[in-house]
């Protein structure tokens, strides 16, 4: 499974928003700038997780986007599902229809432990948890996902 730019970068800046939590702002073009995302493809990403109430605008000469909530409230399955939609590994495991063999498929417990393992992950690490893993105070830079 390959997890796609969206995802990847919706996440990166989350974690620049994250960095920032509780002193300004950031606009888009610095976020941007900092990951080396498109502004175009960045705002169409902070859009989507405007509207799931991950982010908030603030508006004004100093303004810009801020987290809605505290980095250790967001959690990383919570920007995944914004951002991709539902954790799925396989089409058979969302739409048992998808074949006419999937209920009797060997293959599909393998895929439904994938899909559990995956979405484990996601819902057990926030935001707070990259902070930290960087291991470097807020005013950290350029941590890659």
């Amino acid at each position: 499974m390959k997890l796609s730019s969206r995802t990847r970068y919706g996440i990166r800046a989350m974690l620049e928003l994250a960095l920032e939590y509780g002193k300004r702002p950031l606009q888009i073009k610095s976020i941007a700038d900092r990951e080396d995302i498109s502004n175009k493809y960045l705002e169409q990403l902070i859009a989507m997780l405007k509207s799931a109430g991950l982010v908030r605008s603030v508006r004004g000469p100093r303004g810009g986007y801020m987290l809605a909530k505290p980095p250790q409230e967001i959690l990383l399955r919570d920007i995944f599902v914004t951002l991709e939609g539902p954790i799925s590994s396989v089409d058979c495991l969302k739409h048992s229809q998808f074949t006419p063999q999937c209920t009797d498929c060997a293959t599909r417990q393998i895929w439904n432990e994938i899909q559990s393992a995956i979405s484990k992950v996601l819902a057990s690490r926030t935001l707070k948890d990259l902070i930290d893993q960087t291991g470097q105070d807020k005013d950290a830079k350029n941590f890659q996902i």
